[in-house]
C-alpha cells in the first residue's frame, strides 16, 4: 500500500443499480460522471436480494462505456458463481476498448445464496473450501487470458484451449483487478493478482473500522509475501451502520478516518428509495461535488 497517499482525501465513486431499462439508466450513468464521481459500478449477480428487473452487469457496463467518457467504470464484484473465465476475458476485452481503457474488474469468490447466483446452474453446492479454490484458479486463468498471447490450461475446476488474446485490452498488461477477500486465501490472491483490494466494515458490528485495521494487517502480510503493494484500497460503504450519507459533515469524518488507515477510493450507493440504501440526493450530490472531480 502507498504510505504516501495515507492522510489524503480518498477518491469518491458510486455504486449503481442495475435496476432500470436503457435509456433511463443511461440517463444516470451520465449524471454519474457529470456529479463528478471518479468510478462507478455495478453488482454483477442474476438477481439480488429480491431486487426486480436486473439486467446484466457486463451488458451494462458496455452500453455506460458508450455513453461516457471520463468515469471508470467496472463490476464489485464478479465471481466464479455464474461466469466462465474465457467469455468473461472476452468481455472485458470488448468492454475496455469501447470505453477506452476505462475499465476495472473487482472480483470475488461470490456469495452462498442459492436464490441468487450460486444455484442457478445446478449441481452441489460448493464447501467453503472449494469455493476458494475455485475463486483463485478463476483469477489464475483470467489473469492468463488477458495478458499471454495464447492461453492453453488445465485446471482442477476450469480449462481454456488455445485462446487468442489479440488485440488485447487497452490498458497493459491488462484492465486492474480489485480483490474482494477477507479471509487469507482471497487475500494471497489480492496479493498476487490484484491492482487493489476492496472491502467492508461488514460483520464487525459496533466497530467496522477495526475489524477493517485488522483485515488491513493481514492483507499487508500477504503482500509482503508476495514481495508487492497494491496501488488501491478501496472501501464499500453501505452495509454497516456508519452514517456516511448522513450529511456532508459525517461523510468527511468517516472518510477521514479510513483514510488514515490507507483506503485510497470510498464507494457509495446511489440513493434507493424505499431500501436500506436510501438517502438525501442533495448530500449525495454535495459529497460528490466535494470530493469528485471538481472536488
Amino acid at each position: 500500500m502507498r504510505t504516501e497517499e495515507r492522510v489524503t482525501a480518498p477518491r469518491i465513486g458510486t455504486v449503481m443499480w442495475p435496476t432500470q431499462s436503457w435509456p433511463e439508466a443511461g440517463e444516470s450513468w451520465r449524471r454519474a460522471e457529470d456529479l463528478g464521481f471518479r468510478h462507478a459500478w455495478v453488482y454483477d449477480h442474476l438477481a439480488w436480494r429480491g431486487a426486480t428487473p436486473w439486467y446484466d452487469a457486463y451488458t451494462t457496463l458496455a452500453a455506460a462505456a458508450a455513453v461516457t467518457s471520463r468515469v471508470r467504470i467496472g463490476t464489485l464484484v464478479t465471481s466464479p458463481n455464474f461466469r466462465h473465465p474465457v467469455p468473461t476475458a472476452h468481455a472485458a476485452k470488448t468492454i475496455d476498448h469501447i470505453s477506452g481503457g476505462r475499465l476495472t474488474l473487482a472480483i470475488g469468490s461470490g456469495g452462498t445464496h442459492r436464490t441468487s447466483d450460486a444455484g442457478v446452474l445446478g449441481g452441489d453446492e460448493w464447501t467453503p473450501g472449494e469455493r476458494a479454490s475455485r475463486f483463485a484458479e478463476w483469477v489464475q486463468l483470467l489473469d492468463r487470458l488477458l495478458t499471454e498471447p495464447e492461453t492453453t490450461f488445465e485446471g482442477t475446476y476450469y480449462s481454456a484451449r488455445e485462446v487468442v488474446e489479440r488485440p488485447g485490452c487497452v490498458q497493459r498488461p491488462r484492465v486492474p483487478f480489485v480483490i474482494a477477500g477477507n479471509g487469507p486465501r482471497g487475500m494471497r490472491v489480492a496479493a498476487r493478482y490484484g491492482s487493489g483490494w476492496v472491502t467492508s466494515g461488514e460483520g464487525g458490528g459496533d466497530a467496522p473500522l477495526e475489524v477493517v485495521r485488522t483485515r488491513l494487517a493481514e492483507l499487508e502480510a500477504a503482500c509482503g509475501e508476495e514481495g508487492r503493494e497494491l496501488d488501491d484500497l478501496i472501501l464499500m460503504t453501505g452495509f454497516t451502520d456508519e452514517p456516511w450519507l448522513e450529511s456532508l459533515d459525517a461523510f468527511a469524518d468517516l472518510a477521514g478516518r479510513y483514510a488514515e488507515l490507507g483506503f485510497t477510493e470510498i464507494a457509495v450507493h446511489w440513493p434507493r428509495p424505499g431500501t436500506p440504501w436510501e438517502a438525501d440526493m442533495k448530500v449525495f450530490e454535495a459529497i460528490a461535488a466535494e470530493y469528485g472531480e471538481a472536488g
